[in-house]
């Protein structure tokens, strides 16, 4: 991963980004479970700095298609290369991790299979399937792919009816070509729009990182995009350099700065902002989805 940011000096970590680590067991045996299932979770492929928090809470974002990804956004740790066969008794595992950890909201997200006819939306579909079969009092939250702007693959995971659809744009538009080179910031928002005006009344949820180098106009705007095509959640969180081949952090906003912008987007009309530092897209995704799911 390359960029012209990745020999500037590195800033120093604020406060309000120092994450104690707690010791819990539940930690322990939350990440027993999931090597006994042979799951994947973004948490750690990601390296979110949540995941010490959500862990000790019985909670994990499982990660499904493989652990290689056929893009290489410059913010991600997820390694790019030859994908994974697909494992198609994947679904039945993640609704039994789901299940042993007790969850009452499931987010599932994965790498981006470019390699597949159809960018995996039928594993998404089957995963949804099995968690409706296993815990059917759960709700279930998907973090998707693009699918290269295919209406047939998103409406194979509309049809099995999740509760909330989120598909991140990730930064400003104007970044895409450092940042997220083989995405099409246009596309995603046509992804966003057919989620919110599909009749089956799916949520559409979309989040973006700031201290990447865009402006503050360029987050307004990126917001204001979002609230545009219908998006009724909305997360902000701060990049934090996953490694020193990743692109360095250009800023860390403070926390009232962030605030701002979740005024901001709720004076759009979007009912749900959550903007903070450490927020992620699925972090404490349930809460934020409560006034959508019941």
């Amino acid at each position: 991963m390359s960029s012209p940011e990745n020999s500037a000096p590195a800033l120093r970590i604020p406060p309000w980004l120092r994450v104690k680590l707690p010791s819990n067991r539940t930690f322990a045996s939350t990440r027993g479970l999931l090597d006994d299932l042979a799951l994947n979770t973004v948490c750690q492929s990601a390296r979110c700095p949540n995941t010490w928090e959500c862990f000790s809470q019985s909670v994990a974002t499982f990660l499904i298609l493989g652990r290689e990804c056929t893009r290489n956004c410059a913010f991600c740790n997820i390694n790019p290369g030859a994908p994974e066969p697909v494992d198609d008794d994947e679904p039945r595992r993640v609704a039994e991790g789901a299940a042993r950890l007790g969850l009452k909201h499931v987010v599932v997200t994965s790498v981006t299979r470019d390699d597949l006819p159809d960018g995996g939306a039928g594993h998404f579909a089957a995963t949804i399937r099995q968690l409706r079969e296993r815990l059917p009092e759960c709700t279930v939250e998907v973090l998707i792919p693009d699918f290269k702007g295919d209406a047939a693959a998103l409406e194979t995971v509309l049809a099995a009816r999740p509760d909330v659809l989120n598909h991140n744009v990730e930064t400003a538009p104007r970044l895409y070509p450092a940042i997220r080179p083989q995405a099409d910031y246009v596309q995603s928002l046509e992804l966003l729009r057919r989620v919110a005006a599909d009749q089956r009344g799916t949520p559409a949820k979309s989040g973006l990182m700031v201290g990447l180098g865009e402006t503050d106009e360029e987050i307004r705007q990126t917001i204001r995009d979002l609230a545009n095509v219908g998006c009724t959640m909305i997360t902000v969180g701060q990049y934090m350099r996953p490694s020193r081949l990743h692109p360095a952090v250009a800023r860390y906003m403070p926390p009232e700065e962030f605030d701002a912008l979740a005024d901001y987007g709720r004076s759009l009309g979007v009912p749900k902002m959550f903007c903070a530092p450490l927020v992620r897209s699925s972090y404490h995704a349930a809460e934020l989805a409560e006034d959508f799911t019941g």
